[in-house]
């Protein structure tokens, strides 16, 4: 009985994969630690924040921050915490709704035009966001809507990259499965209520992860469109806790763990649909 000798290809396999869970694990190390290190000076008292050099551990463990936030009336982070939740759960719901329609229309139906119109569409994604900030800002101040929820759900609906990403993915699935759909008697709202959407899940809530996120860290717009401190969404309303000449880094951290905390359980939540979208959307263009 002979004894099987090692491939080339195989004799290195070893070090190699060492080598890649060594770059994984500093990667991790990189996102990882200023998250550790936020929720750690969170947990500071103001003097022990102030420390150099600074300390690891929180001694004492103090909730100094967190009481400042909640008892802060002058600074409702709470409020702000809730505004930004039902505006980013809003927008998400808006750009599902408006980019499935419309990439389906692009990705199935057949139109004079639809090549042109999914071109404009993407070159849209080449305008630098700023740059709209004075044409949205006329449009909003006519519509009445400064300084009120609606001014950061609405505008951005329409998401140019939504278009393109749920077109790839619906240019994925088969035919066939549409094809059977019309033979059984549905019609085209029907397939795409009934079929398309159901399968499309991945796809549907990796965009609205990402919708989310997008809505929830959108600090520049919110500061040029709403102006009561009740009304502003958490990124603006966070650099309120700033001060002139004194920086209170426990309170600035416990307000960014509050900001993360949604983030965080939304990715685990959404990981696995996400890892499904984003494989599958770019199988077919």
């Amino acid at each position: 009985m002979t004894t099987p000798t090692p491939t080339a290809n195989g004799s290195g396999s070893g070090p190699r994969r060492v080598g890649l869970y060594a770059i994984l694990v500093a990667l991790t190390l990189v996102f990882l630690v200023p998250l550790v290190w936020m929720v750690i000076t969170s947990l500071k008292t103001y003097t022990a924040a102030q420390e150099i050099p600074p300390s690891w551990l929180p001694n004492p463990l103090s909730g100094y921050g967190y009481e400042q936030i909640l008892n802060n009336s002058a600074n409702p982070v709470l409020r702000w915490f809730l505004n930004s939740m039902v505006a980013a759960t809003l927008h998400s719901l808006l750009v599902l709704v408006t980019a499935s329609m419309a990439a389906y229309s692009l990705a199935r139906l057949r139109f004079r035009g639809r090549g042109v119109t999914f071109a404009l569409i993407v070159g849209t994604l080449f305008i630098p966001p700023t740059s709209l900030i004075i044409p949205n800002f006329l449009i909003v101040d006519q519509l009445n809507w400064i300084d009120t929820l609606a001014v950061v759900v609405v505008p951005g609906a329409a998401s140019a990259f939504g278009v393109f990403f749920l077109r790839q993915f619906f240019l994925s699935l088969p035919n066939e499965l549409e094809e059977a759909a019309t033979l059984d008697g549905a019609n085209q709202w029907q397939i795409f209520y009934k079929v398309v959407l159901p399968l499309s899940k991945p796809a549907l809530a990796t965009l609205a992860v990402l919708s989310f996120l997008t809505n929830w860290n959108d600090f520049l717009w919110p500061i040029f469109v709403l102006f009561s401190p009740e009304k502003l969404t958490l990124p603006p309303g966070l650099g309120l806790l700033q001060g002139s000449y004194v920086t209170d880094y426990p309170v600035i951290m416990a307000g960014a763990v509050l900001a993360s905390l949604p983030v965080l359980i939304l990715f685990v939540l959404a990981q696995r649909h996400i890892i499904q979208g984003v494989s599958r959307s770019g199988l077919k263009g």
